[in-house]
């Protein structure tokens, strides 16, 4: 069976999981009557209320003999290496952009990383039969984009289609029959090419795995996509780590593929195609594994580490018990070792005298998600305030520093700049037009700065503004950010108050 790994990149709220949901129907993924969610692909409660993306999914359809493995790509940058080593697994990108809104600086950090990986772009302009869509425009705004993110000719020489993913249809001119995604399905097939992989099956065994998984039942699961060579279920293989040393040894106990949105037991994997293999037990994402007589790892995106933390306590407050059931800090305990097993940012350690665990992460959106996921679920916590973690180097006290790019208008990039070079000691190191009115900064600002400042962004930039940051380094400490005096209560409004 021919093969197809494209991703699927887009702003949060341009259509791109409805999108999914309708080449799954149409693919036959589903059986009739079989009940489907809406937003098949958001799986987790809270991603299906905030509208975003979380853990970058897979789904996979057939269309004409050919299966085409679907990738979402998570938006935020705060999930941050994921998307690098997402993108590694495929061979072509889908765009979706919605016609109205024209392309958004968001997707273009997952863009710039997509089309520096040589990946070529389908474009589609979903909701073009919103009242207020200008196809054309947002065309325009595409290929400018592109240009700007210093696209080459096959790059910039895209095809691109015209679709409503909510009506189901996708067509190459606007006034098309707009009856069903054949044409986006066609497109795929013939622009996106093979994964050359399939010409390395007869190799040794070799796999990279992009995204960490936890099952009741297996335990840890591994994602990726296969290198070279086969593996079949049993089979003795090893895990090296990205400098080539070796984990474990390991049977495995299990092979699972993506056939819609369920994963299916399968007998052998072969080369190309986006597999999960369960039987490891230290293996973790960026690791490579291998037949036995592999010596030399893939090359992988480290993860990036750990940059703030958090103290999960036991609610000590008076009021202990009303709201939830799961109160014994063993029980919390329990929680957090399970989340660190699936989610590869987040570590969890003990604090002397057992009654709280130290929690690090890669930023507040990501604290703020498993913070909300375990309240939901019943648990009763006390949490600190993020601490940011730092290190000794030669003696010298080193703090994490990420580096922020920041797009705003204009108007508004004098204001940017006093706060991120001022009290959050940040240094700017690239200031330029990034075209249509909007300016691109990028800084350095240490992990400490960035606590809390989103918020204030918005507010200085009306909205308008979009913040990526990755871990950039260590260096030594700055000196002290100012912040609140400790324990102070602030008031929205004039109200009684109660003694306890």
């Amino acid at each position: 069976m021919d093969l197809r790994n494209i991703a699927i990149i887009a702003h949060v709220d341009h259509g791109k999981t409805t999108l999914v949901d309708e080449l799954l129907k149409q693919s036959g993924a589903f059986r009739k009557g079989e009940a489907v969610a809406e937003r098949a692909m958001d799986s987790n409660d809270l991603e299906r209320e905030r509208g975003i993306t979380i853990l970058a999914k897979a789904t996979s359809v057939e269309w004409k003999g050919t299966r085409v493995n679907i990738v979402d790509t998570p938006g935020h940058a705060d999930f941050g290496g994921e998307v690098e080593r997402i993108l590694s697994m495929v061979d072509g990108v889908v765009l979706l952009v919605d016609a109205a809104e024209g392309p958004m600086p968001q997707t273009k950090f997952v863009t710039s990383k997509a089309l520096a990986l040589g990946l070529r772009p389908i474009v589609v302009l979903n909701k073009v039969d919103k009242p207020d869509a200008e196809p054309d425009r947002a065309l325009d705004e595409v290929f400018d984009l592109f240009a700007a993110l210093d696209a080459d000719e096959d790059q910039l020489d895209f095809p691109h289609l015209y679709a409503s993913g909510r009506s189901g249809w996708a067509d190459a001119t606007l006034d098309g029959p707009r009856q069903d995604l054949s044409a986006l399905f066609k497109l795929v097939v013939n622009h996106v090419p093979r994964p050359r992989q399939i010409a390395h099956a007869d190799e040794d065994f070799r796999m990279l795995a992009t995204t960490l998984g936890a099952d009741p039942y297996l335990g840890r699961i591994l994602t990726g996509r296969v290198e070279s060579g086969r593996l079949k279920v049993g089979a003795t293989v090893q895990a090296l780590s990205r400098l080539g040393q070796k984990i474990e040894q390991f049977r495995v106990t299990k092979i699972l593929a993506f056939r819609g949105l369920s994963q299916q037991p399968i007998d052998e994997a072969v080369a190309g195609d986006i597999v999960s293999i369960a039987g490891m037990s230290k293996a973790t994402v960026a690791d490579t594994i291998a037949a036995l007589a592999v010596e030399d790892a893939l090359p992988a995106q480290p993860i990036d580490p750990p940059t703030i933390s958090v103290t999960f306590g036991i609610n000590d407050s008076p009021l202990a018990g009303r709201d939830g059931k799961k109160v014994q800090s063993r029980v919390i305990r329990e929680r957090l070792m399970k989340e660190a097993e699936s989610n590869v940012a987040i570590r969890v350690k003990d604090t002397p005298g057992g009654e709280a665990f130290e929690v690090a992460g890669r930023g507040e959106l990501q604290m703020g998600v498993l913070i909300e996921n375990m309240r939901r679920e019943g648990f009763e916590l006390s949490i600190s305030r993020p601490q940011v973690l730092t290190r000794e180097i030669d003696g010298a006290v080193h703090e994490p520093i990420e580096e922020v790019t920041i797009d705003v208008d204009d108007e508004f990039s004098g204001a940017v700049i006093e706060k991120i070079t001022g009290a959050r000691k940040g240094d700017m190191t690239e200031m330029k037009p990034a075209g249509s009115g909007k300016t691109r900064i990028v800084a350095l600002v240490p992990s400490r700065g960035l606590i809390g400042y989103h918020g204030e962004f918005l507010t200085d930039t009306r909205g308008t503004g979009v913040l990526n940051r990755v871990f950039h380094g260590w260096a030594p400490h700055k000196g002290s950010i100012p912040g609140r005096r400790a324990g102070v209560l602030i008031a929205q409004e004039p109200g009684v108050s109660v003694a306890y």
